[in-house]
């Protein structure tokens, strides 16, 4: 196969009430983690990277990368342009060959939000590339943005269908209560806000921040609308953990691919969970 966009999945996700994993990804490891696990459990997935991640990896080398996962593989694979919100890059990175872009305007005010994403979408959609949005603003911090608490927005749902229509984008992300990276204590969603949304908005939503959110929150949302999951945070503590374990008990150690497939076994059992959490397991005939 070669690498496809998130329309297709996303709107089976939707029709089938589940949702589509993406995975935020750094280099070559954990790409096949991601990919091997979602071949074997028959998923499809989404591969996300951040503008941190490109400019550390290289897009001409993750698309490459990317590229050959998908022609090794059966299971539909996008990869995704993850939080951006430089309209420049984003272009360049389309025309690169990323297949799923997400312009994050979602700190701008609504009227230039709108702009911003109408520009996309308008250069996208010749493309064949989808285009992802965000209302509203996740507390936390992902790379390099950073929302502190008291800047939080939770998305207006008679908001969010104007927006909808009004950009034309294919996925909508949420703003209901999750954040990035680590929670100190359990989230609460606003999950009536959930609801109400869905019932204004008909293109799919999207539910980032989901890293130690619960498995049965997780669910609840997929039935109330939400057809793609975020997951960052979660995956890079397991690989590291396992590098680190492993130079605990090999201090002298310096060959790469010894230390870093410490770090993949542990990293993809976390992949695996977090599949049948987002209940994409066997969608793939």
């Amino acid at each position: 196969m070669t690498i496809v966009s998130t329309k297709e999945m996303l709107l089976d996700a939707q029709k089938r009430k589940y949702a589509v994993p993406a995975f935020n990804i750094h280099n070559l490891e954990t790409i096949r983690i991601v990919v091997e696990a979602a071949q074997e459990l028959k998923s499809p997935v989404i591969l996300a990277v951040t503008p941190s991640t490109v400019e550390y990896a290289g897009a001409e080398y993750l698309i490459a990368i990317a590229r050959v996962a998908a022609l090794k593989h059966s299971i539909p694979i996008a990869l995704h342009l993850d939080h951006f919100n430089d309209i420049k890059l984003i272009k360049k990175y389309i025309d690169l060959g990323f297949s799923s872009a997400m312009i994050d305007a979602s700190h701008d005010p609504f009227e230039e939000n709108i702009k911003k994403t109408k520009e996309i979408v308008e250069y996208a959609k010749n493309l064949g590339v989808t285009v992802e949005a965000e209302l509203g603003r996740l507390v936390g911090q992902e790379d390099d943005l950073v929302v502190e608490e008291k800047d939080s927005v939770f998305t207006n749902p008679t908001m969010a269908l104007e927006f909808a229509e009004r950009t034309n984008i294919d996925s909508l992300a949420v703003a209901i209560g999750t954040a990035h990276g680590l929670y100190k204590s359990e989230p609460k969603l606003d999950f009536d806000r959930l609801s109400q949304i869905k019932e204004k908005v008909s293109i799919p939503l999207v539910l980032h921040g989901a890293s130690g959110v619960p498995v049965e929150s997780i669910g609840k949302s997929i039935e109330l609308g939400i057809c793609k999951v975020n997951i960052a945070t979660e995956l890079k503590i397991p690989f590291a953990d396992g590098v680190k374990k492993f130079f605990q008990k090999n201090p002298d150690a310096s060959d790469p691919r010894k230390y870093l497939s410490a770090g993949m076994l542990p990293m993809k059992e976390v992949v695996m969970e977090k599949i049948k959490m987002c209940k994409s397991e066997g969608k793939v005939s």
